[in-house]
């Protein structure tokens, strides 16, 4: 006797998208979130007037949100309001120079051509490549399971543009970026992505690079905050007769002859459903919720070969005026070889880089209404490891804020002590308490080019039967458009074996 059709573990933009499109399709089905809200790392919290993000801070490729949207029956429009954002980013120097990137492809052409006329006639280039990869290859397959070599294969044979791009699955980020731009200055301006899957240039797989590009197609920002994209799911899953069970965490999911039957809550609770769902870490979902025991040894051993993803502690500030800035994102500008050391020689040595690199999102750039009247919110976003070399991170927060407000206004002279008025610090810890996520891993697992696409673990679980896996563990890994294609992709699995 099942109490459900499904029940998926995790509100976030993965889990949530499955959800509705089975309650869509007349699945009895429970979300059960550890939290008190939905999004996990896209989300948002309200702290003495100001809303601040938590992780994700932009929308790009958009179309994956409204593709569900569209198998969801509704408009993304009536549920999501989208604010354009424009310019893409702001660059701040160390040598005090200020510069942005446009929306409109030829005005950036323009930007470019003041550090390099030659790579501004390449920008033309990389500008046709990258619509191509974005919008007839990675874009088609993002929505559909890549569980095996021969589903790539499949989905290139149906999609021939893949094949053309399928060699920068393999080239990393460094290499493709070169081989389109010479300017140290043009290609620091487009290092900062490959950090969006938490990995350095020179680790970073190639067809990431075009996301330099892509957002050139649009990107957009949630007016009352990211948490507005998972709400605006949810309310759809709740619409379709959906069931969101707040603060209920799963302690276990439960196996019977090699088949998920349901799962036991922390609480001693046990709910007994067709399928389970996860949208979980999935080291955290075979070696803790599902446990050794109840799979075999092959599993185990694939499992734990994977790397858990880098950690993005964030500082949170709210302000009492507009800081000095030009854009919702602004990158503190360094070099690729800047890049890779903070990954070499911090990241891997268990310190805190110190060299500046640093994302700055200023939502109330685009929508006012998440801070008082004149007031702003601030992230400052960067990447340090979970154990450090000196210190414990539940110490040396105050250490850490001071240490990288230091560090902007002496570096890029952006003064911000004065006008703080509350502060945040949200360490690798911090991640790891709130959202579960294995010492803060803020995009699921590692997502070097041998742990991408078809070499992560699959959406249909061949160790279980009747699980399913979504989110930043699966498929091209973190960010918002591939959870939600995750999702897309999962829902598909499940209907079609049902």
């Amino acid at each position: 006797m099942h109490d459900y059709d499904a029940v998926v573990i995790g509100a976030g933009l993965g889990g949530l998208s499955a959800a509705a499109i089975l309650a869509k399709n007349g699945l009895k089905t429970l979300v059960c979130e550890n939290t008190e809200r939905v999004g996990g790392c896209c989300s948002s919290f309200e702290e003495g007037g100001y809303t601040f993000d938590i992780g994700a801070s932009i929308v790009e490729l958009a179309w994956v949100i409204d593709e569900l949207f569209e198998k969801l029956g509704k408009k993304t429009s009536d549920y999501i309001d989208f604010i354009p954002i424009d310019p893409i980013y702001g660059f701040m120097t160390a040598d005090g120079k200020r510069f942005s990137y446009p929306v409109d492809k030829d005005a950036t052409r323009d930007v470019i051509a003041k550090f390099s006329r030659e790579d501004a006639e390449a920008w033309d280039k990389f500008s046709k490549q990258g619509s191509e990869a974005i919008n007839f290859a990675f874009g088609k397959v993002m929505t559909k399971p890549m569980m095996t070599f021969t589903d790539s294969l499949k989905l290139s044979l149906e999609n021939p543009k893949l094949m053309k791009y399928l060699k920068y699955m393999v080239l990393n980020f460094e290499s493709t970026l070169c081989s389109f731009f010479s300017s140290d200055k043009v290609r620091a301006s487009m290092s900062l992505q490959s950090y969006f899957i938490g990995l350095p240039p020179a680790l970073c797989p190639g067809y990431i690079a075009f996301l330099a590009y892509s957002e050139h197609e649009g990107i957009f920002y949630p007016r009352g905050g990211m948490i507005e994209i998972p709400k605006g799911i949810a309310r759809v899953f709740e619409e379709y007769g959906g069931e969101i069970s707040f603060k209920t965490r799963v302690d276990k999911v439960l196996v019977e002859n090699g088949k998920a039957i349901g799962v036991k809550l922390s609480d001693g609770r046990e709910i007994r459903s067709r399928i389970v769902v996860s949208n979980i870490n999935a080291k955290t979902l075979y070696l803790e919720k599902i446990g050794r025991e109840n799979l075999p040894g092959w599993a185990v051993k694939a499992i734990e070969s994977y790397e858990v993803s880098i950690p993005a502690p964030m500082i949170m500030l709210g302000l009492d005026t507009a800081p000095e800035l030009d854009a919702h994102h602004t990158f503190c500008y360094t070099t690729l070889d800047e890049m890779n050391r903070v990954w070499f020689e911090d990241y891997l040595s268990k310190k805190i880089p110190s060299r500046g690199f640093m994302l700055i999102s200023w939502p109330t750039h685009a929508d006012p209404s998440l801070a008082p009247e004149g007031h702003h919110c601030l992230n400052l976003v960067t990447f340090a490891p979970y154990e450090l070399s000196e210190g414990d991170w539940d110490s040396i927060k105050e250490q850490y804020l001071e240490m990288q407000l230091d560090s902007m206004e002496k570096m890029f002279g952006l003064k911000l002590k004065d006008h703080i008025t509350t502060a945040k610090v949200s360490t690798p810890k911090d991640f790891e308490k709130a959202l579960l996520h294995p010492r803060g891993a803020v995009y699921g697992l590692q997502n070097d080019i041998v742990a991408t696409a078809f070499f992560r673990p699959r959406m249909r679980s061949r160790a279980v039967k009747n699980l399913y896996l979504t989110g930043a563990s699966t498929h091209f890994g973190g960010g918002v458009a591939p959870t939600i294609g995750s999702g897309i992709a999962a829902s598909g699995l499940i209907l079609e074996d049902l």
